[in-house]
């Protein structure tokens, strides 16, 4: 299964790319909305991990592109420190699947993926 992590911190991102590759996951980085919007075009992937707060293109947008534009419902789980009532509201209007917030165990985050996959199974 091939992941994009989408996150600008680059400690989190490695650590994320870590933990998914050890798990068996194929990952991609991006470490801005532009360069994860560049990544979809150039590849297919299976499931979008979003940070909210991302440099040039937020972790909204990246959604709101991937759900209108490129018209796809590749599953996205968002991460955020952001845990406003309204930032998880505008994640799931947008389209998210899924909301985490920081910080999170890894294996939370594994667990949600599988639950992901198990459903799009079903």
């Amino acid at each position: 299964m091939k992941v994009l992590i989408c996150e600008d911190e680059e400690i989190m991102l490695t650590a994320l790319e870590f933990r998914l590759r050890k798990q068996g996951f194929e990952v991609l980085r991006a470490v801005d909305g532009e360069q994860a919007m560049q990544t979809l075009k150039e590849q297919e992937v299976d499931l979008i991990i979003a940070d909210i707060m991302m440099p040039f293109i937020s972790g909204i947008e990246l959604i709101k592109h991937i759900r209108n534009i490129e018209n796809s419902n590749t599953p996205v789980i968002v991460i955020s420190a952001l845990e406003h009532d309204e930032i998880v509201l505008e994640a799931f209007e947008a389209g998210a699947n899924d909301f985490i917030t920081k910080p999170f165990k890894p294996l939370e985050l594994v667990l949600r993926i599988r639950r992901i996959v198990q459903e799009l199974k079903v």
